[in-house]
């Protein structure tokens, strides 16, 4: 399935970091790689070794995003939020890129939050 921008409600975070996801976290449990993050979704690619994802299945995924207001710029903040891939796109070589709408949102918007370390930081 396609997927355009236009769809989007809010701005995506691009971010490239690891996650992890399966149909039960407490069984099988696969790594992709983060391609970005809104409060309402994520994409991430992964390879066919983990299993052809459909859309409409469901999955837990287990993530990081950065907190940008902390002092330390290393410090994440880990999230598990469960989701329905609404498209799965083959990238070839084994390779799929897949969208996952979230049952309940993130309570903070990723794009949003990455750009208010530099509305807050002192004048120089």
């Amino acid at each position: 399935m396609e997927h355009s921008a236009e769809n989007r409600q809010e701005r995506r975070l691009p971010y490239r970091w690891p996650i992890w996801f399966g149909e039960d976290l407490t069984k099988a449990v696969f790594l992709g790689l983060m391609e970005d993050i809104s409060s309402g979704g994520i994409a991430f690619t992964h390879t066919a070794d983990s299993g052809r994802l459909k859309e409409g299945a469901r999955l837990t995924v287990r993530f990081s995003v950065p907190r940008f207001l902390s002092d330390d710029p290393q410090t994440m903040v880990g999230m598990t939020r469960t989701g329905v891939v609404r498209w799965t796109t083959p990238l070839g070589g084994g390779t799929y890129r897949v969208g996952v709408q979230f049952d309940v949102p993130l309570s903070l918007k990723p794009a949003e939050e990455a750009t208010l370390p530099s509305f807050c930081r002192e004048p120089q």
